[in-house]
C-alpha cells in the first residue's frame, strides 16, 4: 500500500488532487472522469465526488492500487 503524506498545514486533500499527486491519473479531467464513472473507492466504497475530502487514515483505491492518506 502506497502512502500519501499531507502537508503539515493541510487537514485534508481532495480526491481528484490525491489521484494526480500519486500519478494514478495524468490530469484533473481524467480524475473527474474515473471518479464520476465509479472507478475509485474511498474507504472501500464507491464515491463519485471529485471534491470528496480525504483525511488522515482514509484510503482510496483505483485500478487495484490502494493509497493511504497520512498526516
Amino acid at each position: 500500500m502506497q502512502e500519501l503524506k499531507l502537508r503539515e498545514t493541510d487537514e485534508f486533500i481532495k480526491l481528484g488532487q490525491a489521484l494526480k499527486l500519486v500519478n494514478m491519473v495524468s490530469s484533473g479531467v481524467e480524475a473527474k472522469i474515473v471518479i464520476q464513472n465509479g472507478e475509485v473507492l474511498v474507504n472501500g466504497e464507491v464515491d463519485t465526488r471529485r471534491g470528496k475530502k480525504l483525511y488522515d487514515g482514509d484510503t482510496f483505491t483505483y485500478q487495484g492500487e490502494t493509497v493511504k492518506v497520512i498526516k
